[in-house]
């Protein structure tokens, strides 16, 4: 009998091979891995995907972290692409702003990063 995958794991070892769109650019790319380059952020990702859409309040009471620090972590995955968000009015008229995780996938190989070197516009660190 194997040891069992926990979910923050499965989550982790299912980013492959799907699309290419990722690869096209560079920014991208590296938007997408400094989002994912965070334990938060890595924790977000299963919840949501493990759960499906949440709100804010609960998603930050199901992850033990303050809602500004998810609102911090939530930002960056959305620029990155990694999720979306939409405002929703509750049935007692509160605002509940819900969130969920994009369809992605990607391959990190050698000839995908030389792909991505080529379109990079951002600037190199000194």
């Amino acid at each position: 009998m194997g040891m069992p995958i926990d979910f923050l794991s499965h989550v982790i070892y299912n980013l492959h091979v799907v699309s290419k769109s990722v690869h096209s650019n560079g920014d991208q790319l590296l938007a997408m891995l400094a989002a994912l380059a965070n334990p938060h952020r890595l924790r977000i990702i299963a919840a949501l995907t493990s759960g499906g859409r949440n709100y804010v309040s609960q998603l930050a009471r199901e992850l033990g972290i303050s809602r500004p620090l998810l609102h911090l972590h939530l930002q960056k995955l959305q620029d990155a692409g990694l999720v979306t968000s939409q405002l929703e009015l509750s049935q007692d008229g509160k605002a509940l702003n819900y969130f969920e995780v994009r369809r992605f996938d990607f391959a990190l190989t050698p000839a995908a990063i030389a792909e991505a070197a080529r379109s990079l516009t951002s600037k190199l660190e000194p």
